[in-house]
């Protein structure tokens, strides 16, 4: 009988990559103390299981000599033998618990050192259980992961890692990003409920995430090609996505979007809905900022680079579209950029208009630029310059010709 147990837990061990040599230490150890407890020994006792035969022996401690003074315990101690008869029956039913408590936290151990090194990763997991706190998400068998969306107002030491709008059902499939692998030696209080939920924390909100998905599926950005250099995002409502190419000949929000935006349209089904802006980076500030307002049309950019702000001036049909639902899409462009952005439309900077001077930046395509007349009211005109020339083609021609002789009435270049 005795030998089967440590059959069975040599086995056990095996199965679960425990030291079997340590595991037989905690035994003893744990044993000692119930035993103490057990048979009212006052100054404990000494557990020993023979690793052959599986056999327990108790000893009772007896105090021999004096008290040491410094420490005021006794130095020695004298082993007597009380091995009650059923020890093997009373150390089996006690090893249950602690060798459950071993095997928890020998899995935990594993698992911390397999997946610190995994955070930022993106999984694709199974929803076991959602509780009104958080949801089991099982990545593998044997590794779970927890997907926590607390109500931040009665936990705000907690977290809330689910997008708004998203619920879960048992059985369903989604992907999120390891934001967190709790290890089981820290010494930090432990968090509550922490023994019943795993040790892997997972989010859907994370702006990282929309990185992993579009790595998934542009096999551009896989390659190194196309570079996702910022992201920000409102998770389940809205997210920018600013894109760079190393390759000049290609086109990076092409590579994004796909054909008839099949590739966008798959990272944006995996967010349930979120709509997803791809834009391009720029190294210019000015153009960083005007294409980060997209799909607004922006007239010019006036950045200040000491300061980090950017004066954007708006068309003014567009200045709703600029700012957006709830200065949405300023927000957006201000966290993808990383500048302060001012927003004013082109009547109520009409003054800023007329003092600007000529080599401010403009925005508008590569190698094109707006056409640089400017009537008395301060408005820049909207058409793009012709290429070689500083106008488009309607001004073209009041450059070369005198002042006085150019009027201020628009229906006089028809």
């Amino acid at each position: 009988m005795a030998s089967e147990m440590m059959e069975a837990l040599m086995a056990l061990c095996q199965e679960k990559h425990i030291d079997e040599l340590y595991l037989i230490d905690r035994l003893e150890q744990s044993l000692a103390k119930s035993y103490a407890e057990i048979l009212h020994l006052d100054f404990g006792a000494r557990v020993t299981i023979d690793r052959a035969t599986g056999r327990v022996y108790v000893y009772k401690l007896v105090p021999e000599g004096d008290i040491n003074d410094e420490t005021g315990e006794f130095d020695n101690f004298e082993e007597v033998d009380v091995t009650p008869k059923d020890a093997s029956r009373i150390a089996a039913q006690h090893a249950k618990s602690e060798i459950a408590e071993i095997v928890r936290n020998s899995a935990r151990q594993q698992i911390f050192e397999e997946f610190s090194q995994r955070v930022g990763d993106i999984i694709t997991g199974t929803v076991l259980q959602t509780t009104p706190d958080f949801a089991f998400i099982k990545i593998r068998e044997g590794v779970e992961a927890e997907l926590p969306y607390f109500d931040q107002r009665r936990y705000p030491d907690e977290r809330n890692e689910r997008p708004v709008g998203e619920r879960y059902i048992h059985n369903q499939r989604i992907r999120a990003i390891i934001v967190d692998v709790r290890d089981p030696n820290s010494n930090q209080p432990p968090i509550r409920g922490e023994r019943q939920r795993p040790s892997i924390v997972v989010s859907r909100t994370h702006p990282d995430l929309i990185r992993r998905l579009f790595e998934l599926e542009v096999p551009e950005v896989y390659e190194g090609v196309v570079e996702v250099r910022s992201v920000a995002r409102e998770a389940g409502v809205r997210s920018k996505v600013a894109v760079s190419s190393l390759d000049d000949r290609l086109d990076p929000v092409g590579a994004c979007v796909g054909p008839k935006g099949s590739r966008v349209r798959t990272v944006v089904s995996e967010l349930r809905g979120e709509r997803v802006d791809v834009v391009l980076w720029s190294d210019d500030p000015s153009r960083c900022v005007a294409n980060a307002l997209s799909p607004a049309r922006v007239s010019r950019v006036i950045v200040d680079p000491e300061n980090n702000y950017a004066t954007v001036i708006v068309p003014d049909d567009q200045l709703s579209l600029a700012i957006g639902k709830e200065g949405q899409n300023a927000r957006l462009a201000a966290r993808l950029t990383g500048m302060h952005i001012d927003i004013k439309n082109e009547s109520l900077a009409a003054d800023i208009l007329r003092d600007m001077p000529k080599e401010v930046e403009l925005a508008g395509e590569d190698g094109e630029y707006r056409c640089e007349y400017v009537g008395a009211n301060g408005v820049q005109c909207r058409n793009m310059a012709r290429p070689g020339s500083r106008y488009c083609g309607v001004h073209e021609k009041l450059a070369s010709m005198p002042a006085d002789s150019v009027s201020d009435d628009p229906d006089s270049l028809i």
